[in-house]
């Protein structure tokens, strides 16, 4: 253990003491709710944050560190995910077809709320909605009453691999409702949750949505990666230090200096309602080139919603999706003829993702 962990476990240790200590001194527990932030202690950071507003009510400061701290445990992409209408659009169609008066829903990883709203709209006698952030679950808490739907949906905290059937949801739910994919499908514990979900919680007969999706992949280049790489600086050459760059690059899907130059295909496929396969995972598909240089492997990701709808955010220069692309660049172009088979490979362990060109072109 180095210094600095060693004194995060005293701190730890002694924390609640501390609070007690601070008792209802808004601004002493709005210090302290920043200091578990710093020491990991991230489920004591909301309602710290919480309390001391409600013991300096008028304190500015008290509330502009609290709403700083808050802010903090809610990752970004919750509001451009929001602004994403063909996201939107896709799902609530979904569960419109899945969902008749009386049905029970549960939405996991439910965020603002907004998928279980949807549920409600539809015709749901009854949701729940699981989110396991607590800042998150409040705020939905307050949103589904705005809109009219506290007698329907009920917001619980925590996470969906903890609920209880009875307790939790009073039976198994027939239609279960998820948004918890990323940028390479995986990243958010997709398959490990959705597996539980769909072997503890789902009624015989019930519907997953979405039902399964695709890892997908074509060959491409990014040509404004040369505008995030080092190169000449001040008179020096800095370009070794891109061998130290983060692997993949994330890109918008709307980038117009995203080309494609092969036939796009599925590298891995999950269903969602099945049980997760043993990880590693490991898979290979031929790409036929559709002309070149090929600077890379160019990822995105693919939902089946249900037997009828899709969303897919391919990149384009007309794309709209707040999931972006991620780009696994080849150490050096790959100058091939149009038609020539390249084969990719690709490595899963349920959360992190691993592209690469498998063999010579």
């Amino acid at each position: 253990m180095n210094d600095g962990d060693h004194l995060n476990a005293v701190a730890r240790a002694g924390f609640e003491p501390m609070v007690a200590a601070a008792g209802r001194d808004g601004r002493k527990l709005a210090a302290l709710a920043g200091l578990a932030a710093k020491i990991g202690l991230r489920n004591r950071v909301y309602p710290l944050a919480l309390q001391a507003r409600e013991h300096a009510p008028d304190d500015v400061e008290v509330a502009a560190r609290t709403q700083q701290l808050i802010g903090s445990t809610v990752p970004r992409w919750h509001f451009t995910m929001l602004r994403d209408a063909a996201r939107n659009a896709t799902f609530d169609a979904a569960i419109r077809r899945a969902v008749t008066p009386g049905t029970h829903v549960l939405d996991i990883g439910a965020g603002s709320g907004l998928l279980s709203m949807m549920a409600a709209r539809a015709g749901a006698g009854r949701v729940v909605a699981c989110e396991e952030n607590p800042a998150i679950a409040d705020t939905a808490t307050r949103i589904v009453a705005a809109n009219g739907y506290a007698n329907r949906i009920r917001v619980v905290t925590g996470n969906s691999t903890k609920l209880d059937v009875e307790a939790d949801l009073e039976g198994r739910a027939d239609v279960i409702v998820s948004e918890i994919v990323s940028n390479n499908l995986l990243a958010e514990g997709v398959l490990k949750t959705l597996g539980d979900a769909s072997a503890r919680l789902l009624a015989p007969g019930g519907q997953m949505i979405p039902a399964g999706g695709d890892v997908m992949v074509a060959l491409g280049t990014w040509s404004a990666i040369e505008e995030r790489d080092v190169a000449h600086v001040e008179g020096f050459d800095l370009s070794g230090f891109n061998a130290l760059a983060q692997v993949p690059r994330t890109v918008a899907v709307a980038d117009t200096t995203l080309v494609l130059h092969s036939d796009a295909q599925p590298l891995l496929s999950f269903d969602f309602t099945a049980k997760p396969a043993r990880e590693p995972h490991r898979s290979a598909i031929t790409l036929t080139t559709s002309g070149g240089p090929i600077g890379g492997v160019i990822q995105w990701i693919r939902l089946q919603l249900d037997a009828e709808g899709s969303y897919e955010n391919r990149p384009g220069p007309n794309a709209q999706s707040h999931w972006g692309a991620q780009y696994y660049p080849f150490d050096q172009p790959l100058d091939v003829a149009v038609g020539t088979a390249v084969r990719i490979a690709g490595l899963h362990d349920g959360q992190r993702l691993l592209i690469w060109r498998d063999g010579g072109a």
